[in-house]
């Protein structure tokens, strides 16, 4: 395995390279709403780039199999999503903001607010699957994060298709969806996203080095809760869905718990 720098130096590269590509798709179609797409494969991209730069432990393949798992399923959804309805609204609207308040053109707009950033957080969360790719056999806390992951897999696929089932009957135009997982949480994809992390980092914790990768899952975790998570879906579900409130006051926020008696 290269030293730690150059393998970290390594993959920089690597998605610096991708995230300039794909800016460059953007300037093309005048949009960048495809890159929430990109959020799981460029983490994905990483733990391949570590992958072909060391030995294949177990702990390597347990890595890459399962963050490649959880990029293809998350990205597919996130890219189906862009294609059936178009520019996201947050970014159209970001995008016109500094346009408008700071003098910025749309290339410029995109690779600084929009592109260099989600390359940067994406590194960050994913240094479980950079720093974890160590020699040794599997231990308890790998095994135990290994389940963690699938199950964080398997709530936030169950929790989407459950979403995408009720969005597409136009009975339920106008309504809040409670059934199913999310009547026990209001989020059950940023729930499975933060177990899919925490599942890695105990993976790569087993193996002494990666439990210096702990800004991973705590990032993660901040950005689903308290930044462009939780905060920006209830913001716009309160204002779209009459019945949010009272949904919101009886359904656990974030943690899966039984619904409240109000």
């Amino acid at each position: 395995m290269p030293p730690l720098l150059t393998l970290l130096l390594t993959n920089a590269a690597v998605s610096l390279v991708a995230f300039l590509l794909l800016w460059i798709v953007s300037l093309r179609i005048k949009d960048v709403s495809f890159i929430d797409a990109w959020w799981g494969p460029s983490m994905a991209l990483l733990a391949w780039s570590t992958f072909l730069q060391s030995p294949p432990t177990p702990h390597a393949l347990l890595l890459t199999g399962l963050c490649t798992l959880w990029a293809a399923r998350l990205g597919g959804y996130l890219f189906w999503r862009w294609r059936k309805h178009g520019a996201d609204r947050r970014y159209v609207s970001m995008i016109a903001h500094a346009e408008k308040t700071r003098g910025w053109s749309f290339a410029k707009t995109a690779l600084i607010y929009v592109f260099s950033l989600q390359m940067v957080l994406g590194f960050v969360v994913a240094l479980p699957v950079q720093l974890g790719q160590q020699p040794g056999a599997l231990g308890p806390l790998a095994i135990a994060g290994a389940v963690l992951a699938v199950v964080g897999i398997a709530f936030e696929t169950i929790g989407d298709w459950q979403l995408t089932r009720f969005k597409a009957d136009p009975t339920n135009a106008g309504k809040v969806m409670d059934k199913g997982l999310w009547r026990y949480t209001r989020h059950p994809n940023y729930f499975g996203d933060a177990c899919v992390w925490w599942g890695l980092y105990g993976i790569a914790a087993d193996t002494g080095l990666g439990a210096w990768s702990l800004p991973g899952p705590v990032l993660i975790t901040f950005l689903l809760t308290k930044w462009s998570g939780v905060p920006t879906t209830e913001g716009r579900m309160r204002k779209s869905k009459p019945g949010y409130t009272e949904y919101a006051a009886r359904t656990s926020g974030f943690v899966p718990w039984f619904p409240k008696k109000v």
